[in-house]
């Protein structure tokens, strides 16, 4: 059957269930998830996907740069200045450490070499609180709280690339050499910032100036820009996406608001098909006979150790209350950054590709089911109160 027709029955079902799923453990993202498992090969084989289809890649590719492109708009230089510490901490000791503890599990607990152990490890890196939307979307959680998961997440995507890059190419999973790759990263950067401010600025003058009702196509038409220049000159278009989205939140801070709206649910709708795809590459035998007891060990070690050790460290002397820091290092859930880059270690075909996927796709689907599935309770157990509210505390 064509990805269509079931991909538009679960948006249907979701949006009709998305009040109560508000206010629920039910979950947007778990349901497409779960969808596709029961679609795909092995179950009712409604879905016939496997990792190598021109789609997946294709779908995933796409939706990736939405995501980082939509990322970069919530994290312009302003917002940095603003509130920098707590995001900072996060970002500067906490995922390197989430990166070297989940290196270490998948060395002493897989028995994976050292060199495919930091690759495993940088590609679970990344977090995306899209699949915590109660976390980042309700009012009665700490206003630092959530600014702290958005730039988070919206700065780790970006920042875990190069790195995952780096690695497979030091693993030998492409053929770029170092000076090549380092030239594809600048060039992507490059022309996700050169682009954005050209247009913006052609933008101001009287002659160009777009009319309101046209006004949120701005930054869609300079990420669709972003993303043919760098087709064309082979410059990286995740980073390229992700510089774009900063540039534009930067230099156009006002288009951003325009794009919000929109975009958003462009990405929404682009991140949940894809979803959908990865979980018809989810099998029963993928789950339950290509994956051995450590890997499932491994899994739930990841998702329970990494990340709450790593902030356990970064938040010494941050003096945020208690509360917070749990909420904080539970909810790093393994986003769709994640799902991209283990699909791009799959395709490397290096040795260890295969088994890498599997426990990568092993530690994603765990994660958006766990922390889907426990996002409201937890946001239902901060107080509402004028000091827990409060935006501009010292920590931020």
């Amino acid at each position: 059957m064509h990805l269509l027709l079931p991909f538009a029955v679960l948006l249907v079902v979701a949006v009709l269930i998305s009040e109560r799923a508000h206010r629920t453990v039910l979950s947007t993202a778990v349901l497409f998830l779960l969808g596709g498992f029961l679609l795909g090969p092995g179950v009712t084989d409604v879905l016939q996907i496997e990792a190598g289809d021109p789609i997946v890649g294709g779908l995933a590719e796409l939706a990736l740069f939405s995501v980082l492109f939509t990322d970069g708009m919530r994290v312009g230089l302003a917002d940095l200045r603003a509130a920098w510490r707590l995001p900072g901490r996060a970002l500067a000791l906490g995922m390197p450490l989430t990166l070297g503890i989940t290196a270490l599990l998948g060395h002493f607990v897989v028995g994976l070499p050292w060199l495919e152990s930091f690759l495993l490890g940088a590609v679970l890196a990344p977090t995306d609180p899209v699949f915590a939307a109660a976390i980042v979307g309700r009012k009665e959680v700490p206003g630092r709280l959530r600014h702290m998961l958005n730039v988070e997440s919206g700065v780790n995507d970006g920042l875990a690339l190069p790195v995952v890059l780096a690695l497979l190419a030091l693993a030998g999973g492409t053929e770029a050499s170092g000076w090549q790759l380092a030239e594809e990263i600048g060039l992507g950067i490059a022309v996700g910032v050169v682009v954005p401010y050209l247009v913006l600025r052609l933008e101001r003058l009287p002659a160009f100036a777009a009319v309101r009702a046209h006004q949120p196509l701005v930054a869609v038409s300079i990420g669709l820009l972003v993303l043919g220049v760098c087709e064309a000159t082979h410059a990286n278009l995740f980073l390229g996406a992700f510089a774009a989205g900063v540039t534009v939140a930067t230099s156009g801070p006002e288009f951003r608001v325009e794009f919000e709206r929109f975009g958003e649910l462009v990405t929404e709708l682009l991140k949940l098909a894809a979803i959908l795809v990865f979980g018809a590459l989810i099998t029963p035998e993928f789950l339950f006979g290509e994956i051995p007891l450590v890997g499932w060990i491994f899994a739930v070690l990841a998702l329970v150790l990494a990340r709450p050790l790593a902030l356990l460290v970064a938040f010494v002397g941050a003096r945020l209350p208690v509360r917070e820091q749990l909420a904080a290092m539970w909810f790093g859930p393994k986003g769709f950054a994640s799902v991209v880059y283990g699909l791009i270690v799959l395709e490397s075909g290096i040795p260890a590709a295969d088994q890498l996927y599997h426990l990568i796709a092993l530690v994603i689907v765990l994660s958006i089911i766990a922390h889907s599935s426990t996002d409201v309770v937890l946001a239902r157990q901060f107080d509402t109160d004028e000091e827990l509210q409060e935006w501009g505390e010292q920590e931020q």
